[in-house]
C-alpha cells in the first residue's frame, strides 16, 4: 500500500463509518468541531502498538484539554482486539479493520523494512522487550507502518505523519502542541 495521492494537507479528510470492537458507530463527520487524531496500528498484538496506547491513555487528559479526540483503527478483528489492545480500557474508540478498507481509503503503507529498521534500535527493542506487551503473535501481523492524521475541526487533513518503523508515530507533544 502507498500513500493515496488524494490524501492531502488542506484538503477534506475522507469520509467513514464503522464501530469500534465494542460495537459504538464511529463516523468522521460526527467529530465535526472537535480536532481528531486519527492513528492507524499493525495488529492488536503488535507491542508497539500496545504501548503507544498505553501512552495515548496517559495522556488523554491533556488531549481533552486540548479539544483533540482520538481514533486507533488496528488491521485486526473485534476479538483480536478486545483480547489485546482493549484490554487496556482505551477512553476512545479502538475500530477493527481485518481487511484493511481504512488502511487503503487512507493510503497507509505497509514494509517489512519496518520490523528491520526497529531491530536496529536497541533503546525501543528493549523498552518493547519490558513493556508487558511483547509476544511471539505479533510476528505473524501484517508488516503495516504506523501512520497519524490530524484532522482539523472542518475536517481538513492538517497533517500527515507516516512512520518508518513498526514503533514510530508522531510525538504525543507535537500533537499536544496542535494549534
Amino acid at each position: 500500500m502507498n500513500l493515496l495521492s488524494n490524501i492531502r494537507v488542506n484538503k477534506k479528510a475522507p469520509e467513514f463509518k464503522a464501530k469500534d470492537f465494542l460495537g459504538h458507530k464511529i463516523q468522521l463527520n460526527a467529530f465535526e468541531g472537535k480536532k481528531v487524531m486519527l492513528s492507524f496500528f499493525r495488529g492488536a498484538s503488535c507491542p508497539f502498538c500496545n504501548m503507544r496506547i498505553r501512552e495515548l491513555i496517559q495522556s488523554y487528559g491533556e488531549f481533552q484539554e486540548r479539544n483533540i479526540d482520538i481514533i486507533a483503527v488496528f488491521a485486526a478483528t473485534a476479538e483480536e482486539i478486545a483480547q489485546y489492545a482493549g484490554k487496556q480500557e482505551a477512553p476512545f474508540p479502538i475500530v477493527p479493520d481485518p481487511k484493511l478498507d481504512l488502511y487503503r481509503l487512507y493510503g497507509v503503507e505497509s514494509s517489512p523494512k519496518g520490523m528491520f529498521r526497529v531491530m536496529m534500535q536497541p533503546g525501543k527493542m528493549m523498552k518493547m522487550m519490558f513493556s508487558g506487551f511483547f509476544n511471539m503473535k505479533a510476528l505473524k501481523d501484517k508488516p503495516i507502518l504506523p501512520a497519524d492524521f490530524l484532522i482539523d475541526e472542518g475536517l481538513q487533513v492538517y497533517k500527515i505523519y507516516q512512520g518508518e518503523d513498526f514503533g514510530d508515530h508522531i510525538p504525543i507533544q507535537e500533537v499536544l502542541d496542535w494549534k
